[in-house]
């Protein structure tokens, strides 16, 4: 089976009409300045027009004034059951998102971002293994989404345990594939899980690490190098509700 065969058909004229509408009568220009126009996402789910009109830069701009908009209570009042009926037929991200699992750290609500505007693949430590990577292949290659978010957090407790050698069933492989942020974390003070600091660090390490495992992907790594997508890292603060980005 090709990619082709499993996306979703072309989107109805109804729902492209009414993003149009929205777009024109509510933000015009102002509406690129937010992941698949996330100011329109009130009613509406993206469309493939909008998506392909933004650029990988406009698209992370957008995803910097989501988590603008969250952190500072000024969050979009989406309504999520017009959405849902909107992306029914088809959908159409703007950017796929690796983060983790924990609960605390919803990166949809974070970045203020609505249904069908983002793909969001979580796991523990936001690593990447093969079927992430497969994921991440579908989200840009075929289904065309512009911008991979790496996304880690302060006080993250699979960081915490890759520190401890915690040995629990299937999770010692995965803190495994965290250790290696560990040795690579420049930190000349407590290297223990009790250092908050300590443990923010490696955190960080570790999206950088994960960023370079995605850019081993033939796929992602040239989709990159020909300026088709962006990947870029972020740290989400539990305590500010701020994402750090970075390159």
């Amino acid at each position: 089976m090709m990619y082709k065969d499993i996306l979703p058909s072309s989107e109805p004229t109804r729902r492209t009409l009414i993003k149009r509408a929205a777009g024109l009568s509510i933000l015009g220009i102002a509406g690129v300045m937010s992941v698949g126009l996330p100011s329109l996402s009130y009613a509406a789910a993206m469309t493939r027009e909008a998506r392909d009109k933004l650029t990988p830069d406009e698209i992370i701009e957008g995803l910097k004034q989501g988590n603008i908009r969250f952190h500072t209570g000024k969050a979009h009042q989406h309504n999520y059951l017009a959405q849902k009926r909107s992306s029914a037929a088809g959908q159409f991200p703007s950017a796929v998102i690796l983060s983790c699992i924990d609960s605390r750290a919803p990166a949809e609500i974070i970045l203020d971002t609505g249904i069908g505007e983002a793909f969001n693949s979580r796991i523990a430590g936001n690593i990447a293994n093969d079927d992430i990577l497969g994921s991440l292949e579908f989200a840009c290659a075929a289904a065309g989404a512009k911008v991979i978010l790496v996304m880690g957090h302060t006080a993250c407790g699979a960081v915490k345990g890759a520190i401890d050698n915690v040995e629990l069933g299937h999770l010692t492989g995965l803190l495994a594939k965290i250790k290696p942020a560990i040795d690579k974390t420049e930190y000349t003070k407590e290297r223990t899980s009790s250092n908050d600091e300590f443990v923010d660090a490696v955190a960080k390490t570790n999206v950088k690490l994960t960023m370079d495992e995605i850019r081993k992907s033939d796929i992602l790594g040239k989709l990159e190098t020909d300026g088709k997508i962006k990947i870029v890292g972020s740290m989400y603060n539990l305590s500010g509700g701020k994402v750090e980005f970075f390159s």
